[in-house]
């Protein structure tokens, strides 16, 4: 399977390709919008295409055209304004879904936040930030795709531990980026999470035997 992997060039993308490269399962293609990132992951053995979640959907379906899959793991980050936040993690996001559903892509695997889904939860001091992925969830939702949505509680640059807590209501919580990327890729051909979504944090459940479990 060719897995598109939307945000490569972010902490969570980067671990998730590098993730899908080892697995012989799958074929990883990093969608980026610089050519210098495009150059770094050629070196390194894998596909790259270019282009910006800001463009035209036309452009995003070239992109997305001959994949299997779509995991949208881009974010605006931090450092910038509530403009990307509105750009990249909603426009972008549902973008994206169009693409999708226009090239036949079906498959389609969406990170979003922690809570989401529940207005009265959402952390206050990111509340735009919850606006935007509150509304790409619903968009997703709203969709023909076969989609998965996976809320991510804080996000740590620690070691992962290979266990995890998932479900549709969880307490604030944290986990390591690189656990959130094994769970997206245990995700992938697991049909029993098609049209689903939950929370994930750290736990005591090893990933795999938590996703059979959904």
């Amino acid at each position: 399977m060719r897995i598109l992997v939307v945000g490569a060039n972010g902490q969570i993308g980067s671990k998730l390709v590098k993730m899908l490269k080892e697995d012989d399962r799958y074929t990883p293609v990093a969608m980026v919008r610089k050519e210098e990132q495009s150059e770094k992951f050629q070196s390194e053995g894998i596909e790259a295409v270019l282009a910006d979640l800001e463009g035209p959907v036309g452009d995003l379906e070239n992109a997305v055209k001959g994949n299997d899959a779509i995991i949208f793991a881009a974010g605006s980050g931090g450092s910038t304004g509530l403009d990307k936040t509105l750009l990249i993690d909603l426009d972008g996001a549902v973008k994206v879904m169009e693409a999708a559903e226009n090239s036949n892509v079906n498959r389609f695997i969406l990170v979003s936040a922690l809570q989401a889904h529940n207005r009265e939860n959402w952390n206050e001091e990111l509340r735009p930030y919850y606006v935007a992925k509150h509304y790409a969830d619903k968009m997703l939702e709203a969709s023909s795709l076969d989609y998965t949505i996976v809320r991510p509680g804080g996000l740590l640059n620690e070691p992962g531990t290979g266990t995890i807590q998932l479900g549709l209501n969880l307490e604030r919580g944290s986990i390591p980026r690189e656990d959130v990327a094994r769970t997206l890729l245990e995700v992938i051909s697991a049909e029993n999470s098609y049209r689903t979504a939950f929370d994930l944090i750290s736990g005591e459940v090893e990933i795999e035997k938590a996703i059979k479990e959904i």
